[in-house]
């Protein structure tokens, strides 16, 4: 449960999104989009999975059911503009977008361990064998989850649908840092850390600075088309709510 006081600033937060536009990902790739939700919710293997990582997911810490739905649906949005005019069936494309969005779903399992991001694929490696995967399957949607902590290890699939996979998972998660950061993501892991608002409020600007690293690491042509726009829109939600804080706030904020 999000703090009273964490509540207010998240309050804050939603008021100030509610001024700026949507992404322009959201909207120039609508048809995508919508056609990324209905296999999520139609596909026997990702609603199976879906149900796997209700059971199993910490759901308190900001990176919990809401996320990885959110991360599911983009990397298989992405996966569709990225294959538009593959050759082949239907069924290669949609068999791309299930390991795109089964990789979306079990990315933060391990959230809270060390290391998640390798405990993640480790349990993705024993969870999905009793999934309709192949061991090549297996192993492209282990490396994505391996390879989507920012500023961490990229390694290059042996195919290129692993490699496609693995970057539009780092991407989809990436854009989770954007506007969706200040609304939901930020208070939640702040309350679940029991962090004291005056440390919070010292480790702003250092957050921020963080933050804007993260626009140039997107992987895809259209993570990096796309990305930085939807970064730039969570740092100006975020530097606006730090006027608010300072002035608001000024006697928590430690000199």
């Amino acid at each position: 449960m999000i703090k009273k006081e964490y509540r207010q600033l998240q309050q804050q937060a939603v008021r100030i999104a509610e001024k700026y536009p949507g992404p322009d990902f959201y909207s120039d790739f609508s048809a995508e989009a919508d056609r990324a939700r209905h296999f999520f919710a139609g596909d026997t293997v990702v609603c199976r999975l879906w149900r796997l990582v209700v059971e199993n997911i910490d759901n308190d810490f900001g990176h919990g059911l809401e996320h990885v739905r959110n991360v599911a649906l983009d990397a298989g949005t992405l996966i569709l503009i990225e294959c538009r005019g593959m050759n082949g069936s239907g069924k290669r494309l949609e068999h791309r977008m299930r390991l795109a969005q089964a990789a979306g779903l079990l990315h933060d399992i391990r959230r809270k361990e060390k290391k998640h991001a390798e405990a993640g694929a480790r349990f993705a490696r024993r969870a999905l064998r009793d999934y309709p995967f192949s061991e090549s399957d297996i192993e492209d949607i282990c490396l994505a989850i391996a390879n989507h902590e920012a500023f961490g290890r990229n390694m290059r699939g042996a195919t290129e649908t692993a490699t496609l996979v693995s970057d539009c998972l780092y991407d989809a998660d990436k854009f989770r840092w954007g506007p969706e950061n200040f609304t939901r993501t930020l208070w939640a892991m702040v309350s679940y850390r029991d962090v004291p608002l005056e440390d919070f409020l010292s480790r702003y600007p250092g957050g921020m600075a963080y933050l804007k690293k993260i626009r140039s690491t997107f992987r895809t042509p259209t993570g990096k088309r796309y990305g930085p726009q939807i970064i730039d829109l969570g740092i100006a939600i975020g530097e606006e709510l730090y006027e608010f804080i300072r002035q608001n706030y000024a006697d928590r904020i430690r000199s």
